[in-house]
């Protein structure tokens, strides 16, 4: 859900398909979709089988759709993190009531949702009590938090590491996390309603089975995967999102039933 075009797909996905048919013996044909909500739609339609996608975005289709997690990409690492810069005086949470913070992407379930519900965890409002959130990408929310913009970012902690660590500017000691998260639900394979229980059954039972080739398939396609670099095809089930529904919950958006953002 993640991947506009057949061109990405194909750069991105190929190399887990023909994986994927060599475990099963089925065929797999790519379906593009220009948005989640297109996925959502090409479920609903019996247009696709299968979807790949993320945990913000599952609880959605699944409350549009009843389509099913059946299996989950773990990505380790996977956590969101609160960032200040270490001279700001911030040391706790409690401390951004009023100020303004940098979020990734409205929706992102590491960018937005978790550090939304890692700061209301530590008893902050983000609906009430922050003097505003700015969403942006990555890359733009650390250069405002270096030139004092926002005074704070939350962020998927392993990306933000890959930003700061290429910034030469400043030393990595510049910064400070002052809350993590434990780690996020995985990304997962969903399948539609109208699939049959043994045909699904019989997709997990192969991917498991021949989870090494599986894997070596969706990290061969290059840096697009590299958030996947140590990963495990895991078993999972609904309530594992739970959390993510909470998130939603936590940021005003209580019915979970539409997509938010981009």
């Amino acid at each position: 859900t993640d991947v506009e075009g057949m061109e990405r797909l194909q750069t991105d996905w190929g190399p887990f398909k023909a994986q994927l048919e060599k475990a099963t013996g089925d065929t797999f044909e790519f379906f593009p979709v220009a948005s989640r909500t297109a996925a959502a739609e090409a479920l609903k339609a019996k247009r696709v089988d299968f979807v790949i996608t993320g945990p913000a975005e599952y609880v959605v289709i699944n409350k549009l759709t009843n389509a099913k997690a059946i299996i989950g990409l773990s990505r380790p690492d996977y956590f969101c993190a609160i960032v200040v810069k270490a001279d700001s005086g911030i040391t706790a949470p409690a401390q951004l009531k009023g100020k303004k913070v940098g979020m990734d992407d409205i929706g992102s379930t590491s960018g937005h949702l978790c550090p939304s519900q890692l700061l209301a965890d530590y008893g902050v409002s983000v609906t009430k009590e922050l003097g505003g959130i700015t969403h942006t990408s990555r890359q733009v929310a650390h250069e405002a938090l270096k030139r004092g913009d926002v005074a704070a970012i939350g962020v998927n902690y392993n990306s933000w590491l890959s930003v700061r660590n290429k910034d030469k500017s400043v030393p990595a000691g510049s910064f400070r996390v002052i809350a993590r998260s434990g780690d996020l639900p995985n990304d997962m394979i969903v399948v539609g309603a109208h699939v049959d229980e043994e045909v699904a059954e019989a997709l997990v039972a192969a991917m498991i089975k021949n989870k090494a080739q599986i894997i070596d398939g969706i990290l061969s396609a290059g840096e697009e995967q590299e958030k996947y670099r140590g990963m495990d095809l895991v078993a999972l089930k609904d309530s594992d999102y739970d959390r993510v529904r909470a998130m939603y919950v936590t940021i005003g958006y209580p019915q979970f039933g539409e997509f938010i953002g981009k």
